[in-house]
This record gives structure tokens, sequence and C-alpha cells, in this order.
């Protein structure tokens, strides 16, 4: 993995010091009801006050599409984050680069902290608008830190026009931790490499299927794109939701696998009903078709016993995406099942996705996986491959 610049890496007292930060939270009511993000951010911002930075830390919350939403306020995420920084102030600006921000901005001292409201609550933001990130830089000059791993492949204003303004761009913790897995220990995997893809629709992982079909020795699919794999092999798959579009791709994904020798995993057995309402009349098919009719909303028993045994026999395990339906009680077995071989294993695991990391949580397994990924979009983007803006302008080290 090529070395970039960590927080360790650079002089930080006196630096008036920009943090891009994601502490964008599920907020009902005024309420936060995961503070997971705010918790991660936490190292970066204590080191960086311990070493006598003034910081103006900077996020995004929800897609409030440039415009002022009283909802949408950072405002609770600033008393959460009070509360995780004992015998430290969290001061909130009332706008992002205005006139408050900048008062603010001016008065802070080494080793305190400014929160920005929502960057998104300007229009500059997703446009990548260079006026925007100017204004930016001026509320904290001397040192960019990224650490919102979670936006890092978005080109907005504060992820990727602001920091090119500046002569020294670090790496924050929590990025780094997300580099080091997908990238170093992703790219180069204690074999047998094992990736596990679910979800809705193979059209949205393309990409990633595609690179890591180069990279892995087992694949396990499951999710709704399964059926669109099945139907590619010409297998029944009832009324479930099949990309009629995409089975020409998926068949070449399979051929490509078997031109490596990739073992691919398809559904043996699924669970089915006549539709995501109707829990009730849910039970199993003991065959790999799936009668006329009835739509599969998770892998069978059987098929959630083979892919626990492939997790078992891997080094490193890849998991993005549930099995199934996993919102809904009687199709969330199969990702359940999941969730628990990845915590019985004593190989590298590493999971991303929302689902996926909430069935870990749900299963109290969340502690027992190598690590968690923190953004969704993010990681496929980068195990795709690609380049992200916010980790391209990242200064390398010498």
């Amino acid at each position: 993995m090529e070395k970039f610049l960590s927080v360790r890496d650079v002089p930080l007292r006196g630096r008036r010091t920009f943090l891009r930060v994601d502490l964008n939270v599920p907020v009902k009511e005024g309420r936060i009801t995961d503070d997971t993000r705010i918790r991660s951010a936490v190292d970066t911002i204590r080191f960086l006050l311990d070493g006598g930075a003034a910081v103006v830390a900077c996020s995004h919350l929800g897609r409030p599409k440039g415009r002022v939403v009283s909802s949408l306020s950072l405002a609770p995420v600033a008393q959460r984050l009070a509360a995780l920084l004992p015998g430290r102030t969290v001061a909130l600006a009332s706008d992002v680069a205005g006139p408050d921000a900048r008062a603010k901005a001016a008065a802070l001292k080494e080793g305190e902290l400014l929160l920005l409201e929502n960057v998104r609550f300007e229009p500059g933001e997703t446009e990548g608008d260079a006026a925007l990130a100017e204004a930016l830089q001026r509320l904290a000059p001397d040192l960019y830190v990224n650490d919102a791993f979670g936006a890092a492949h978005r080109p907005h204003a504060s992820v990727f026009a602001l920091p090119r303004r500046y002569g020294q761009v670090a790496m924050g913790f929590l990025l780094e931790r997300e580099l080091t897995y997908l990238l170093g220990k992703l790219g180069h995997p204690e074999r047998p490499y094992l990736a596990l893809l679910g979800g809705a629709k193979v059209s949205d992982k393309i990409p990633v299927l595609r690179s890591l079909v180069e990279q892995v020795d087992a694949l396990c699919i499951g999710g709704a794109m399964a059926y669109t794999f099945l139907a590619a092999r010409g297998v029944a798959t009832g009324a479930s939701r099949v990309e009629a579009d995409q089975v020409e791709t998926a068949a070449a994904i399979l051929a490509r696998a078997a031109e490596r020798r990739v073992t691919v995993h398809l559904p043996e057995d699924h669970v089915v009903s006549s539709g995501i309402e109707d829990e009730a009349g849910a039970r199993p098919v003991a065959s790999r078709e799936i009668p006329g009719g009835l739509v599969g909303l998770d892998i069978g028993p059987s098929t959630a016993g083979a892919y626990a045994a492939a997790v078992a026999l891997a080094r490193t395990v890849l998991w993005n995406g549930p099995m199934g339906v996993f919102e809904r009680k009687a199709f969330r077995e199969g990702t359940m099942a999941v969730a628990r071989a990845l915590a019985d294993s004593s190989a590298l695991t590493v999971v991303g996705g929302g689902d996926s990391v909430a069935a870990l949580h749900a299963a109290g397994v969340a502690d027992r996986v190598s690590h968690i990924s923190t953004g969704g979009g993010a990681s496929l983007e980068l195990l795709a491959g690609d380049d992200l803006p916010g980790v391209a302008v990242l200064t390398r080290a010498r």
C-alpha cells in the first residue's frame, strides 16, 4: 500500500487545522439513534487537540441539497461530541463559512475545537465549488486532515477542492485504518481469500465483482442479486427479482471465474414467499429452482451452512451485503448465519455495508471481526480499483 502522511507524521502545535470528518449519523426528532460515526472520529480529534492544534471540524449530515434544513443541523452532533470529549468545549458555528464561522475560527486557541454547521447547507459543497473551498481554507489555513472515509469517494468541495489548496494533507486514524485493511491487507491477502457479496442489485456491484473475480479464490453470492446469477445459469427463479439486462454480465463474470478457477457458490436452497410483505407465508424450498409465482427472499439453511463452511476454510474474508431481505425477521436468518460464521472464523475478516454491519450488531458479534468499514460506497469503489478523490489528494510520505 502506498504510504501517505498520517497525523502522527506532521507537526501540530499552533497549527490552525481543518479536519474533514464524517459525522453523518441517523437523527430522529433531534435525537441521535446511532453514534458510531461520532465515536469513530474521537481518536483523531483528541490527538489533534492534545497535540496543540486549533481545529475547525467539518461534516455533512443527510442531503439538504444546498438549503438550510433545521432538522439536519449538526447541533445534536456537537452535543454528543462534547460528551465524548470530557474537559473539552465543542463550539458550533451557526453557518458554514459565514460571519459566525469566521469569528469563531479566528478566536480559536491551541487545543480548542470548532464544529462548522452542516457543510451541505452550502450548494457549492456537492458541486466542488472553488470559492467555497477558498472560504473554508481561510478558517484554518495551516493543515488539512481527512478522516471522512465515508465521503472520500465524493469530489466535493470539502473533500477534494479544499485539500488541493494546502501544502500538506494528512489522514486521520479512521481513514488510515480503512486504507490499511482495504488496500493493504485485502490487496495482499493471506489465502484462501473469500468474498461474500449480497444485496439487491447486480448493477450496483458490477465493478467490484469484476475486480474481485481477479483477486479471490472463492466467491459466495446471496441476496436478490443471486437470482440474476442463477438465471445466467438457466436456473428457474420463479417471481424473484432478476435484472434481465444484467444476466449477460453475470454470465461473463461466471465465465471469468471459471477461467481463473475461482469457486463460485450460489444458493442451493431458498426461503421463499409470495412477496416481501408476506412473512407469514415464508417457507424453505429445498432445491436450487424456485417454483413459479414465489419469490426468493433469503438463502436457505443448506446454503447458509455451505457459506459458513466456506468462511471456515478461508484465511481472508470480505463481506458486503445481506443474504436476504434482512429488514424482515422471516428473511434474515441467512444473513445472521453469515455474521456468526465470520465471528467464529480465525481469518482476517473485513465487513462493509450498512445491513452487514447491522447484522453483526444484531448477532452481538461486531467486536469479533477484524475490521468494520465505515464507508459503503467508498469501500466498494476502492475495492473496485477506483481512485477516491479524498485519497488521491493525500500527501505522499517520503
